[in-house]
């Protein structure tokens, strides 16, 4: 059955849309799950790093199973309780506190780009395409939706994507800013492995502060001075000490996350 997996290794959580044969399309109680499970990685202070991506070796995501319209989207108001279920996982995945990079290849289209525009790095294979090609079956994006691929795509580009409905290769995504890099398929899985370990390994605390500083700079936020202030608690951590210390020792650093 469809479904959202995770598992965790060494701090490492992977999240895997799970729905291979339809190239991991999400389906209601996918976005149900999605969201129960965004909510419950928010809460565990041990995670060091995610890595969200979808299952098999065809596609990352392509949106919403279309099969499923006719049950859960063949109107206004079932669109309606459908957004808000799509909203929950949304909203949680956008307050998670920790690191998170999509791995991404084949297909990562409308629903799918926008799971991968959440994260906050985004590595794909060569062989990767994005879109939002919404004007082949007649929907709308709606604000929240467009708003993550909105934060790192530009107005020519969305306007594209959502009106001519064009599709783009992983070159032109990596040049347009949508992903960070861009490898050979067969070192997705190295690279992506690669990066995890290394946000693992360094200071968890000063991870989800810089995520949280990026947040205010982004938006409209002004910054108060308790934000200015909050800036001056990393040097009051175990984590800091160890990490001065290690590099004047000139040895590797293990942060414990106090």
């Amino acid at each position: 059955m469809p479904s959202i997996d995770s598992h965790e290794e060494d701090g490492i959580v992977t999240v895997t849309l799970n729905n291979p044969s339809k190239l991991n399309a999400m389906t209601h109680d996918m976005w149900v799950q999605f969201g129960e499970l965004w909510e419950s990685l928010n809460e565990n202070g041990a995670i060091r790093c995610i890595i969200v991506t979808g299952a098999g070796e065809r596609g990352f995501c392509p949106g919403n199973d279309i099969s499923e319209f006719d049950e859960f989207r063949s109107n206004a108001e079932k669109a309606k309780a459908l957004s808000a279920i799509m909203n929950r996982g949304r909203e949680a995945m956008l307050a998670c506190p920790h690191p998170v990079v999509a791995k991404v290849r084949g297909a990562c289209v409308g629903g799918g780009l926008e799971i991968a525009a959440m994260a906050d790095m985004r590595i794909c294979s060569d062989n990767s395409r994005f879109g939002a090609p919404l004007n082949r079956i007649g929907l709308t994006m709606a604000y929240e939706e467009m708003l993550p691929i909105w934060r790192i795509a530009d107005r020519p580009t969305m306007f594209e994507f959502l009106v001519e409905g064009r599709l783009i290769d992983a070159a032109d995504a990596k040049q347009r800013g949508l992903v960070n890099r861009v490898v050979p398929e067969a070192d997705l899985d190295g690279e992506v492995a690669e990066c995890a370990q290394k946000i693992a390994a360094g200071p968890p605390l000063v991870h989800r502060w810089h995520k949280r500083f990026l947040d205010r700079l982004e938006t409209d936020h002004q910054l108060t001075d308790a934000d200015h202030e909050e800036h001056y608690l990393a040097f009051e951590t175990e984590d800091y000490k160890i990490g001065y210390r290690s590099f004047l020792s000139k040895t590797k650093p293990k942060f414990v996350g106090r």
